[in-house]
């Protein structure tokens, strides 16, 4: 059996750019722009940069939600960036999000437009702005956006860790998938045993904990991340959050919110750019001739 070498970190760390595995080309250890570009503006009031990634899935699903909910002021242009070419460091696109990550919104709907980024910040500053998917006061309210944070400190161990270096590491590291493995499973026993009491993450009502989480924790236990990692994982231990994510696929706001700015759907399930229902297949419009 051949060993794994040592590796002993030099006294001065230097950026090896092939050093990457598949997502060399947008990762590097310095912020800022690469190029000058603007981004569109469309006719909505709130303009969406993003791809339909799970963090990129929080924020059209729970926009598709208000818009179901009858909140037509939720109105939304999404446009696509597509991080495998850069364009989340373009001078437009960092004017919104200066940590270059999708997604980004520029809410237009007041008197100045106001920018915000990160995905969790999004969820809160929409929920606010419609008193909607937000619990307004006491245990309830707390109870949800300590979910919410949760989702947003304990995602990066799923994706960035155990899902990198299981799926996408140029070479397989035993200690690293092991590491992250331990932790994953660690954290549905969390959101199990939570979902054991409660039928939603903040209690007996959907709100954005379970908006934040699902497009991770829930897309992840219905096998749908990282190949065969559902059964390296036994994922199917994990009852109650089995029947928390098949609830939530069921709704029909998460069924088009989930496909906005998706690249890897198939193509007949995605919709590239959101710019109003008719732009999503006939069965998932809400408004159908």
């Amino acid at each position: 059996m051949t060993e794994t070498p040592v590796y002993e970190p030099p006294k001065i760390w230097t950026w090896n750019k092939d050093n990457g595995g598949p997502f060399a080309s947008i990762n590097r250890p310095m912020a800022g722009a690469t190029h000058e570009k603007d981004l569109p503006v469309g006719a909505h009031p709130f303009q969406l940069y993003s791809l339909g990634t799970p963090n990129g899935q929080k924020v059209t699903i729970l926009l598709e939600e208000l818009l179901e909910q009858g909140f037509d002021g939720a109105e939304y242009d999404a446009w696509l960036i597509r991080i495998s070419e850069g364009d989340q460091f373009s001078t437009g696109f960092v004017e919104v999000n200066p940590n270059s990550k999708i997604p980004a919104l520029m809410d237009c709907s007041g008197p100045e437009p106001v920018r915000v980024f990160e995905s969790g910040a999004i969820l809160l500053h929409l929920a606010e702005k419609f008193s909607a998917f937000l619990p307004e006061h006491g245990g309830a309210r707390a109870e949800c956006l300590s979910w919410l944070f949760w989702q947003m400190g304990s995602a990066p161990y799923l994706g960035g860790g155990f899902g990198h270096f299981y799926a996408y590491a140029p070479v397989k590291i035993a200690y690293a998938i092991d590491r992250f493995a331990m932790e994953v499973k660690r954290q549905l026993d969390v959101l199990d045993r939570r979902l054991a009491e409660h039928p939603f993450l903040a209690g007996d009502e959907y709100t954005i904990a379970d908006i934040a989480a699902w497009p991770w924790y829930g897309q992840f236990v219905r096998g749908k991340y990282y190949g065969a990692s559902a059964e390296f994982l036994q994922v199917q231990e994990y009852e109650h959050v089995q029947r928390w994510s098949a609830a939530i696929a069921e709704r029909p706001a998460v069924a088009r919110g989930h496909i906005v700015n998706q690249t890897n759907a198939d193509t007949a399930r995605q919709v590239l750019e959101r710019h109003s229902d008719a732009d999503f297949p006939e069965d998932l419009r809400r408004f159908r001739a």
